[in-house]
């Protein structure tokens, strides 16, 4: 396995020229967000606006609007047709049209679980010509139908599981998940669907289509709370925006999360780190180890 580490990423990340502009750096879309979830979707714009994107976009139910209207100041939300807590099918239309003007789609952070949200999420990984990463309850909408995945091969789609949705997208428990090889259920999922497969934990790994895999080098249980993959999708999919390849987006913001998350633990410790202490302080300090 190739190692992913500070080196790595140094060579990888995309350049930022001195004399570019917000329209030089990316167009991303997330999508997401339900009633008792809205910190979500907030912390993936969050986090994607601190990893260089220069425009994020913030597609909510309009439930929940007014709540990422006051939490947001760099990113922008919008309202979506929801059905009271969640986003419903008729929101594809006016996401479509906003997914237009962007060349990355982040879906699935908070999103909720409903016969609306599987139906939305479906569609959009059919239409969307554009990389896409997935995850969260995305990730749950899609283990219900692994044939629209199998569908976007040769467009660009990351998964960002844990291993409980890893699972769900085997069609297997968590315990006869846990007794295969790790690297090799990666490596045959991410070969088998066409799509890169961060699966995360200790020492996430990065299996690629073509049937290799990275290894991270860092990272703790600092960011073993709920949200840390929410900021993880957006750093993935900043850098995915800023022109990064597929791979090197996945690697270079595997390991500028759990870096940042290590950083942050030396001062406030593993127990007091939160995802939000890593989007708004923790990135910097990694990204300013490698630039």
């Amino acid at each position: 396995m190739t190692r992913i580490d500070a080196a790595y990423v140094r060579d990888a990340l995309p350049q930022r020229k001195a004399d570019g502009h917000k329209g030089n750096f990316g167009k991303l879309l997330v999508v997401g967000g339900a009633v008792g979830y809205t910190g979500a979707p907030y912390l993936t714009a969050q986090a994607a606006v601190r990893a260089g994107c220069g425009l994020v976009y913030l597609g909510v139910p309009r439930c929940i609007w007014a709540v990422e209207a006051e939490k947001c100041v760099s990113a922008m939300p919008f309202p979506l047709p929801d059905d009271g807590e969640r986003l419903s099918a008729d929101a594809l239309a006016p996401i479509r049209e906003k997914m237009r003007g962007c060349n990355v789609l982040a879906l699935g952070p908070g999103l909720g679980r409903s016969a609306g949200t599987t139906a939305l999420t479906a569609a959009l990984l059919r239409e969307a010509e554009q990389g896409v990463v997935l995850d969260a309850d995305g990730l749950n909408a899609l283990s219900e139908d692994l044939s629209v995945l199998d569908a976007r091969r040769g467009r660009v789609t990351v998964l960002t599981p844990h291993d409980g949705e890893l699972a769900r997208l085997l069609g297997v428990s968590i315990a006869e998940l846990s007794a295969r090889d790790r690297e090799e259920t990666a490596r045959a999922f991410a070969a088998a669907h066409g799509c890169i497969l961060v699966r995360k934990g200790h020492r996430t790994l990065v299996a690629l289509p073509n049937g290799s895999v990275l290894e991270n080098t860092c990272g703790g249980s600092a960011l073993a709370k709920g949200g840390s993959g929410d900021v993880l999708t957006g750093v993935i999919a900043a850098l995915l925006a800023q022109g990064a390849s597929a791979a090197d987006a996945a690697a270079c913001g595997v390991w500028l999360h759990a870096r940042a998350g290590d950083i942050l633990a030396q001062r406030l410790t593993p127990y007091c780190v939160t995802p939000g202490d890593v989007a708004d302080e923790g990135l910097a300090a990694a990204f300013a180890e490698v630039v």
